[in-house]
């Protein structure tokens, strides 16, 4: 069997199992937030932090909770990190260097995941399964919690009320994550990837010693990939054989990775009470990822590079069990989403195929998205289609029998603008400083390229890099430090605030005069709306780089 059709094969395969599971996952998650009953685990959990379960939440409120437990969360994470000689399992490894350690803390916080260090050389297992892996579960359930009260607040009516924050903490872990979670860990497991708590020395064919690092991998690599996180146990990340072995066991992951942020198209649709509604925002990202995986193997599978021509082919940066399909694609919903794991090192890739997944995550990963960020990053996006629309045909802007006036678009405006001016800062104050063409890995249009992805991956929360750029300065450390956390909390912010808007409003009757917003016409606006801004905002970028490494 060649590589086209194994490549056909598994996308058609990956296709049936997420359109099996789409209704069955999405209604369940939908019967999670809306049902008032809790588990008796969640009401001891509930008693231990002094929540009242029962209780509802304003904007305010749901936005302080959001970020005062994400501040602690960085601190606890902080100090195991450069405490981790204290702990046990450490294998006899320091703690990390105080930038480092607010880095990474930062970064698994976020959901972004962005690692500025190598796993295996750096932290032990302590570390890993009860710091990182912590992270990677409750990181993710923030994020579906925001979606979730953003949902809210179109079905809300009068009340100004988004449910409650814990709760929907609590619920996003423990009855989603965990679960799905443990099944995936044990598949991965069947394939070969590694679950222990000790590195192994074996004797090498040249007659010396070799330390083999081991360690609890596939718990960590399944909710890696399930929470949208990205994080590798191992420096290599779903390359490394111990994380991701075989190509059944590639396919299970890029199932992970799609499963929850498409099924909550469904979730939306269920909530407020309009399937097709969810279908069509469904129809939107399906466009959006379908190009970017058609195109992205079109361009390293043909060899459309220089390089790739004079080699006879694009295998340079991939690993041949996976060869070009299998990387293309997981390229794609990698970035697509905000994972940011990879199979392929995405520096090697040609230049149309390196910058359709630079350009995925300037959509705002919204194809699919994240966990929560990539439905409530494209529900931000149809409020503004609708906006637009509604200028351009003399109607009242509505979504979901919620008026859009100045106040919402006010907020979604400057969440509109926040990502993209956190990348293009970054981009700047890197690229103004001369000792950054030192720590570029190549010359040219291509090391522009790695200072764009950097700052890119980082404020998008997405943590897959480009590769080849050093980012182990303290300006690096610091400063893609700031993107991660400005790129996270800022547009939650704006977003739990347009929800407490829209919660307040009463609903709106729908007249002859209201746009429908459940048709494929519609849809392909959202995606028009999306391809205009991310164009008028990131073509000069792209432009200075893959573009121009493109046509060199």
């Amino acid at each position: 069997m060649n590589d086209t059709v194994s490549g056909l094969l598994m996308l058609g395969l990956l296709v049936a199992l997420l359109a099996a599971v789409y209704a069955p996952v999405g209604d369940y998650m939908a019967r999670v937030f809306t049902t008032s009953s809790h588990w008796r685990i969640e009401k001891r959990l509930y008693r231990l932090i002094g929540v009242n379960p029962d209780s509802e939440q304003t904007a305010r409120s749901y936005t302080l909770s959001v970020l005062g437990f994400s501040l602690v969360s960085i601190i606890a994470l902080y100090l195991i990190l450069v405490g981790q000689s204290l702990l046990p399992f450490d294998r006899g490894l320091p703690g990390m260097p105080w930038e480092m350690g607010l880095n990474t803390s930062i970064s698994f916080v976020t959901n972004t995941n962005w690692q500025s260090y190598g796993g295996e050389s750096t932290l032990g297992f302590a570390a890993q399964a009860g710091g990182l892996a912590v992270q990677n579960f409750l990181s993710a359930a923030v994020g579906i919690a925001v979606a979730v009260a953003l949902i809210r607040g179109f079905v809300r009516s009068r009340s100004g009320e988004l449910g409650n924050f814990w709760v929907d903490l609590v619920r996003g872990t423990l009855r989603i994550l965990l679960p799905v979670a443990f099944v995936g860990a044990i598949l991965l497991i069947s394939q070969g990837a590694i679950q222990n708590f000790g590195d192994h020395t074996v004797h090498a064919i040249s007659g010396g010693t070799q330390v083999i690092p081991g360690g609890p991998a596939a718990s960590q690599e399944s909710i890696k990939e399930l929470g949208t996180n990205g994080g590798g146990f191992f420096n290599a990340n779903s390359a490394h054989p111990f994380e991701n072995p075989t190509p059944f066991s590639n396919l299970l992951e890029m199932f992970f990775i799609l499963v929850i942020p498409i099924s909550l198209t469904r979730t939306l649709g269920t909530m407020v009470g309009s399937r097709k509604q969810g279908l069509s925002i469904l129809g939107a990202m399906t466009f959006l990822i379908g190009a970017a995986v058609a195109l992205t193997t079109w361009a390293e599978v043909g060899a459309h590079s220089q390089a790739a021509r004079l080699a006879g082919g694009a295998m340079e940066g991939k690993e041949t069990q996976f060869g070009t399909w299998l990387s293309s694609m997981f390229a794609v919903f990698t970035t697509g989403t905000s994972t940011g794991a990879v199979n392929a090192s995405h520096d090697s890739f040609t230049p149309v195929g390196g910058g359709t997944v630079l350009v995925n995550m300037m959509l705002g990963e919204v194809s699919p998205g994240g966990v929560g960020a990539g439905i409530y990053g494209i529900l931000v996006m149809a409020i503004l289609t609708v906006f637009i629309a509604g200028l351009m045909v003399g109607r009242t802007p509505e979504l979901l029998g919620k008026k859009i006036g100045r106040k919402e678009m006010t907020y979604v405006a400057l969440y509109t603008l926040s990502v993209p001016a956190i990348v293009l800062v970054g981009i700047g104050a890197a690229i103004a400083r001369s000792s950054t063409t030192d720590v570029m890995g190549n010359p040219g249009g291509h090391g522009f390229s790695e200072v764009v992805y950097a700052f890119t991956s980082a404020a998008n929360n997405n943590g897959s890099a480009f590769g080849g750029i050093t980012v182990t300065s303290d300006f690096f450390q610091l400063s893609l430090a700031a993107a991660m956390l400005l790129g996270r909390f800022i547009p939650i912010i704006f977003v739990l605030a347009l929800a407490g808007s829209l919660a307040k409003q009463g609903k709106v009757p729908v007249t002859a005069g209201t746009l429908p917003t459940h048709t494929p016409l519609f849809a392909g606006l959202l995606v028009g709306v999306i391809l205009l801004i991310t164009g008028l905002t990131f073509f000069p970028a792209l432009a200075l780089g893959p573009l121009a490494e493109a046509l060199s």
